[in-house]
């Protein structure tokens, strides 16, 4: 491939989030197989700012509203003529597509959806509908569309009407990288390590999550088991979910330090990983998990946690909302032996390398 050749990435931000974790993963595979690589934002900001890496040019279009991003897109686009265009998460994949068509360049577009969209509660009502009526449309600019999960799949072709054979699936690279722990974390670890097991939750605090349930389990698992439990993540729910915890006689056991650059360090001292979670597009943390030596235990929630387990294989799935079958799942799990390797050797497929080289297959098919 033409070494000179330019990919541009197009995203709301970089906050802190899963999708903005993968394209920084994916941009740094780019730039190290000599493509160059523009990070092209609505807005430039987001806690994964400083962690986009060397090679990768910031491009901030300083649109901070859906509805300017087409006309600021289509003048980047014009001034630099990328020779690929990925464009992650809806409505930033559909209005990419017509940017391009303003533009009136044959430019090849790849766009990727990381989430149900049958059930994300964030796409409005007026959304679906523009999605039900115009989705062949507004993804039609696309040569392909990516879902992170087989259930992701199926949502772009019940709501969006887009052909099965125009979607390929392309789980999520993870990585295990050399975090550190937070400098001022070290109380927390202190505490967290006096139990006798070291849970680990790792996600937005927000209904999506289900923690609740989560909580809910976690008090009847201390029944039997001196359970301490970390929720890596920030949000809307913060509030509530601490004044459950004090409600359930549960504020010396459950902390909440907020969000974590990293959860990778966290995850290879926590005995086990719980997602509570009433969906998902993939779970990558689940991944993160596992290549960290952790054991697993998630719901069985739609869509990805079945395929990154491979169906309980390499973890234990429940069902959605139950607290009792969570905690005894969990119960389970930390009572029986652990070998974390098969769950390790698993993980590494989804690794940066291999998905990097199916997206450029994609993005520049004429030199797959």
């Amino acid at each position: 491939m033409n070494k000179q050749k330019r990919i541009a990435i197009v995203l709301p931000n970089l906050q802190g989030g899963g999708v903005e974790r993968v394209r920084l993963l994916l941009a740094g595979q780019f730039v190290a197989e000599g493509f160059a690589v523009d990070l092209v934002l609505m807005e430039q900001r987001g806690e994964l700012i400083s962690d986009v890496p060397d090679g990768c040019r910031i491009v901030d279009l300083d649109a901070p509203r859906m509805r300017s991003l087409p006309w600021r897109l289509r003048r980047y686009l014009r001034e630099q003529r990328p020779d690929a265009v990925l464009a992650a998460m809806w409505p930033v994949t559909g209005l990419s597509g017509l940017a391009l068509r303003l533009a009136g360049l044959p430019t090849n577009l790849v766009v990727s959806e990381h989430n149900d969209l049958r059930r994300v509660p964030a796409i409005k009502p007026i959304e679906r509908l523009a999605l039900r009526l115009f989705g062949r449309w507004f993804y039609g600019r696309a040569s392909k569309v990516v879902a992170v999960s087989k259930g992701v799949a199926d949502s772009l072709t019940e709501v969006a009407g887009v052909s099965p054979d125009r979607v390929e699936v392309i789980h999520n690279p993870v990585r295990r990288a050399g975090a550190a722990i937070e400098p001022g974390d070290g109380a927390l670890l202190s505490w967290w390590r006096e139990g006798d097991a070291r849970l680990i939750a790792v996600g937005s605090l927000k209904p999506q999550k289900d923690y609740p349930t989560l909580l809910a389990g976690l008090g009847q698992l201390r029944r039997t088991v001196d359970a301490r439990l970390i929720v890596l993540g920030e949000g809307p729910e913060r509030a509530s979910l601490e004044r459950i915890a004090a409600g359930e006689g549960l504020a010396d056991a459950v902390r909440f330090p907020g969000f974590r650059p990293s959860p990778q360090p966290y995850l290879e001292q926590a005995d086990l990983l719980v997602l509570s979670s009433r969906w998902e597009g993939l779970g990558n943390v689940i991944t993160e998990a596992l290549l960290a030596g952790c054991r697993v235990v998630s719901t069985d929630c739609p869509s990805g946690p079945a395929e990154l387990l491979a169906d309980g294989q390499y973890g234990r799935l429940v069902p959605v909302g139950d607290a009792a079958k969570l905690a005894d799942a969990i119960t389970a799990a930390l009572a029986e032996p652990h070998d974390p390797k098969p769950g390790m050797e698993w993980a590494g497929r989804f690794n940066p390398k291999a998905a990097a080289r199916a997206y450029l297959n994609l993005l520049f098919p004429d030199e797959a």
